[in-house]
């Protein structure tokens, strides 16, 4: 690698730095930069009502619920990689640094036009290599289609679009009713 290659990338510490309070996030891929795009109404209206949902799940638990801002820390092919999940669940009372977490169980992405391909087959494939992950869950929003993908399944897609969709970490089913509430 030459020297200007070298130079070009973005230190973790710096990356962590330039993120907290900075009025726009990235997600960091090796060194390099990718700014978020914005989210639609719908995007922003089935995000709250995720998160709404399982809050009062983790009570009493050792469970934490993130929406849109919490970061997942992982490794690819040698690199540090951060992502941003619409939803992120982490039952590990471990897994407890400022500004990410590295063993979430269940990671929530929320389809859009520019971010669905990213999200089918690059998040896909590093976030189901974090040992941690229970389950990976893609949410249509233009439409009721909710997508699950399970460790324990050999992330075989299960889809919903009418009945309730079981909730891996926690215990009961997630009703797409309550995903899809003022939405469509």
């Amino acid at each position: 690698m030459s020297v200007l290659a070298q130079q070009s990338k973005l230190s973790v510490a710096d990356y962590l730095a330039g993120e907290d309070g900075g009025e726009i996030r990235h997600e960091y891929l090796g060194g390099q930069l990718y700014p978020m795009a914005g989210a639609s109404r719908r995007h922003g209206l089935i995000t709250v009502n995720l998160g709404a949902f399982l809050r009062p799940l983790v009570r009493a638990t050792d469970c934490q619920v993130f929406a849109n801002d919490m970061k997942v820390r992982l490794r690819v092919a040698g690199d540090d990689v951060f992502y941003y999940p619409d939803i992120l669940l982490t039952c590990d009372p471990a897994d407890r640094e400022t500004y990410f977490c590295t063993r979430p169980c269940l990671i929530v992405e929320v389809l859009s036009e520019q971010t669905e391909r990213t999200d089918r087959r690059e998040k896909f494939l590093a976030y189901t290599t974090l040992e941690s992950l229970r389950a990976y869950v893609l949410v249509a929003q233009d439409t009721r289609r909710v997508e699950l993908f399970r460790r324990e399944n050999n992330w075989q897609p299960e889809i919903f679009s009418d009945s309730a969709m079981p909730l891996c970490c926690l215990e009961g089913e997630l009703p797409l009713d309550a995903v899809y509430e003022a939405v469509l």
